[in-house]
């Protein structure tokens, strides 16, 4: 049985424990030695970090038809800097992802940030279209994992009963760009041109990486433990003992005899193994589709108000504004729902359980039920609502600009909340890797949304606008099979590699 799973045991039955028998209380350590007050610092810091991510792809958006411009090429080619974008979005994590689960958290971070600032000067002073796409990549290299290891810090200090509220209020943090951005964007390319924009990057990765150096304590569990173990390592000490002195929760730190650190090499693929698996793959490929559709329709949105409805940059970069806060309201509230599922669908589940079962239900968990119940009805709420946004575009003479706009709402508050409930899902599964799991939905969704943005606009010249996002919603609803397939066979699968683990322990035994 995990630590984690220790930890739901004793948020259940410490209470009583301690009041039937002292001795019981020091049985089992925290899960996590920080408190509620530290516990939501490290969300906020955690959060603003993959902000980067976003704002680095959303701030683009309203300037996309002036860069083609100030650079003599097509807006087809600025869209491919999106595209190139997206792919390196996919593939950094897979190298930091798993660099940040065995070197730690905070260097991953750090090295990230300055390459993402390096990558902003160097756009700022972009003078041509095949810089702009070469910088755009590192930008993204660097930018791009900040997702990943957050989730990864995550995973480190809170268990399964209490992650949906802190991943839902971490997805928020996420969507802040996808709502302000493109405003912040528009309103900078608008007045000061489109190059501020990377300059403004410039002085937030500045300012915010001074914090995070200052203010993030080094989380990663095999390292640090549950924060009670100090490393020699000055990166990873510090803030963390600042943190122990100042930490309400009592814990034992652990003695220099105790500190027997496995060293682990950084395994590059192991988010391509997460991302193969049958544990993984099926509920992987489906939100790739979902987020893929979504980034398409993004993609578009500046091009066709511009064409369609005669919109400068910044009233494009307002109407970006509904996307962002759908997203944001959705998240927030799907945080509270997997809260509240989880601990439905547990009480329930250890209500039906007899005593001899009960040292395997942590095991036979239906994890399913209580994470992607939802899934269903937010897809088909997506689909309706791109079929939506392509029809009405259509027709600009005829439908006033606040439909499709509304539309966005819709489409980015289902997408966010299906994506959270998936990336909880994946956390809770591979806890112990939760940094490469995310990973490798990061690299299975940017990869497929870079392949629908490279050619959204082309499919949408040649059959229209209505037609292109109606194919996009049927491919939607063929992807349903994926969840379809995770609810109903992934605790079996599960269940057997269990039992494979088992007998080979066993066997070990036996040859001993």
């Amino acid at each position: 049985m995990t630590s984690e799973q220790n930890a739901e045991q004793l948020e259940n039955g410490t209470t009583a424990a301690t009041m039937s028998s002292p001795e019981t209380t020091i049985s089992e350590p925290p899960y996590s030695i920080f408190d509620n007050r530290q516990k939501w610092l490290i969300i906020i810091i955690v959060s603003t970090a993959a902000t980067f991510s976003g704002f680095a792809s959303n701030i683009y958006f309203p300037a996309l038809p002036t860069i083609a411009t100030d650079l003599n090429v097509s807006v087809e080619l600025v869209n491919l800097t999106v595209t190139s974008y997206l792919i390196f979005q996919g593939l950094a994590p897979s190298l930091w992802g798993p660099i940040s689960d065995v070197k730690g958290r905070r260097i991953a971070y750090i090295c990230t940030f300055l390459v993402f600032l390096g990558a902003c000067i160097g756009l700022a002073e972009t003078r041509n279209y095949p810089t702009l796409i070469v910088l755009r990549c590192l930008q993204s290299t660097g930018s791009a994992s900040t997702i990943a290891i957050g989730s990864g810090v995550i995973g480190d200090i809170t268990t399964r009963a209490e992650r949906g509220g802190y991943m839902g209020i971490f997805q928020a943090g996420l969507l802040v760009p996808v709502a302000v951005g493109p405003v912040i964007g528009g309103a900078i390319a608008g007045s000061l041109g489109w190059k501020a924009i990377f300059w403004f990057l410039t002085i937030y990765t500045g300012v915010f990486l001074c914090i995070l150096i200052a203010l993030l304590p080094e989380t990663l569990r095999s390292t640090v433990k549950n924060g009670s173990r100090l490393p020699s390592n000055l990166v990873m000490r510090f803030p963390l003992i600042v943190y122990q002195k100042a930490s309400k929760i009592d814990w034992q730190r652990e003695t220099p005899d105790d500190q027997s650190v496995s060293k682990k090499s950084v395994n590059i693929l192991g988010s391509l193994r997460i991302l193969f698996s049958n544990h993984a793959a099926p509920i992987i490929v489906f939100l790739a589709v979902y987020y893929a559709v979504w980034q398409m329709s993004i993609t578009a949105m500046s091009s066709l108000f511009k064409t369609r409805y005669g919109l400068t940059e910044i009233q494009i970069g307002l109407t970006f504004i509904a996307n962002g806060v759908g997203s944001m309201v959705g998240t927030l509230v799907t945080g509270k729902i997997l809260d509240k599922d989880y601990r439905r669908v547990k009480a329930k589940y250890e209500a039906s359980l007899d005593t001899g079962r009960r040292s395997r239900h942590e095991e036979d968990f239906p994890l399913e039920k209580a994470r992607l119940r939802l899934v269903p009805a937010f897809s088909v709420l997506q689909c309706l609502s791109i079929l939506l946004f392509g029809w009405t575009i259509q027709y600009p003479q005829k439908v006033h600009i606040a439909v499709p706009i509304v539309s966005t709402f819709i489409t980015g508050w289902t997408a966010i909340s299906t994506q959270s409930l998936i990336m909880t899902y994946l956390v809770d599964i591979f806890h112990d890797r939760s940094a490469a799991a995310s990973a490798s939905l990061n690299l299975a969704r940017c990869l497929f949304a870079a392949g629908g943005t490279s050619f959204v606009m082309p499919m949408v010249n040649g059959v229209g606008v209505g037609v292109a996002f109606t194919i996009c919603a049927a491919v939607q609803a063929v992807a349903l099979i994926g969840p379809l397939i995770q609810y109903n066979f992934a605790a079996r699968w599960r269940g057997k590699d269990r039992e494979k683990s088992e007998q080979k322990d066993g066997e070990g035994k036996n040859e001993k």
